[in-house]
């Protein structure tokens, strides 16, 4: 096989030749440990582990395309440091948030997920409908450079491929969260839904309006949905408010992702999840993660109860990884009735954090290939 088809029949209750090793790379500061502890400066942290463990890799034959489609904001707020006190700046964002974070990191800390960054939001861009109505300008299709100029010459290369052609964007809950904050976007549900409904209608349309565009040229693999929305035992909102400000969303999405043949749709959510999986299931959506165990997710207990009409990635306990020997190898074997179910894709349940060392990664590492079936 190769990894396209793996990919595909891993987490379609298929019969892969093996499943796709994931044992998630680490940040900057994780990374910083493990060069510290034996990963050489300048490698990769999954193809050194795989050299060290003698894993024969079975990298895609084809040259890769991106489609070069712009799915953000356009144009971006100016990113910039407002104020610098006490060791923390206050900054705005490329989103227009304004935060502040610790100075040993920057702005560009907020654009991209190098590092656990922790922030503090002080104003969100859409506290109402005058902010709303001039934030929509930056979300038209027709913007110059949202689709490049070689889109459909890159859509007609990425038909012939043997690596997975994904296509990843907000949900609207994640997205109007970006747009409002978590405290605005929930206040604005219960003061103002009919704003509340606008938004998520508006984030709809323009997200199938791209996927549209997209499947008229080229049938994607899988489209991956950012959406966490939960804490750690409950969902951020009610399965009421789910229903009414998200359910629509997905369900657009996925019946066009169907109409197309997209194998898999991906949604990704932190949290306890159990309350929002039935919704996810009758929405179309047949794959989640990263199944954080100590949120409570129960792997075993979700396929009990769901059995094929969800497939998973991730659900490896991080803190079993930091912990390492006797309780990494509970951690795997908790694991094995899961993965010989099908339908999964095992690997850490988030980004792999800073207290994890380089020889308990390799050792959780070799247990996971083995797994897997690359070892």
């Amino acid at each position: 096989m190769n990894p396209r088809e793996r990919y595909i029949a891993a987490l379609s209750f298929g019969s892969p030749d093996k499943i796709p090793f994931s044992p998630g790379g680490g940040r900057e500061s994780t990374r910083r440990r493990w060069h510290r502890e034996g990963l050489p400066e300048g490698k990769d942290p999954i193809t050194h582990v795989m050299e060290v463990l003698g894993i024969e890799p079975d990298p895609p034959q084809k040259p890769y395309v991106g489609l070069g489609v712009n799915g953000l904001m356009m144009p971006d707020f100016e990113e910039k440091v407002i104020e610098h006190r006490n060791g923390h700046y206050i900054v705005q964002d490329w989103k227009g948030n304004i935060c502040e974070i610790s100075d040993e990191f920057d702005v560009s800390y907020l654009r991209n997920a190098k590092d656990f960054c922790t922030r503090r939001w002080i104003k969100c861009p859409v506290e109402g409908r005058d902010d709303w109505e001039r934030m929509k300008e930056r979300y038209r299709l027709d913007t110059p450079g949202r689709f490049g100029d070689d889109f459909a010459e890159r859509c007609e290369k990425a038909r012939d491929r043997d690596w997975v052609l994904g296509m990843g964007f907000s949900g609207p809950f994640w997205q109007m969260r970006e747009w409002c904050g978590f405290e605005g976007l929930c206040m604005m549900m219960i003061e103002q839904p009919g704003l509340v409904a606008e938004m998520a209608e508006f984030w709809t349309e323009f997200v199938a309006g791209i996927l549209r565009r997209i499947l008229d040229r080229v049938t994607l693999d899988a489209i991956h949905i950012s959406e966490d929305m939960a804490y750690k035992v409950k969902a951020m909102i009610s399965p009421a408010m789910v229903r009414e400000f998200c359910k629509p969303s997905w369900d657009r999405w996925t019946r066009l992702c169907r109409e197309a043949g997209v194998p898999i749709v991906d949604l990704d959510s932190d949290g306890f999840i159990g309350e929002l999986i039935p919704i996810w299931i009758e929405s179309g959506v047949n794959v989640c993660d990263p199944i954080e165990v100590a949120a409570g997710n129960d792997i075993n207990e979700f396929r009990r109860q769901f059995g094929h009409t969800m497939a998973f990635r991730g659900g490896v306990d991080k803190r079993a990884i930091a912990k390492g020997g006797r309780v990494i190898r509970d951690e795997m074997e908790r694991l094995e009735p899961v993965v010989g179910d099908g339908g999964f894709i095992p690997g850490c349940d988030h980004a792999v954090p800073g207290d994890i060392s380089w020889p308990n990664f390799v050792e959780y590492a070799g247990l996971l290939a083995r797994m897997t079936g690359w070892l």
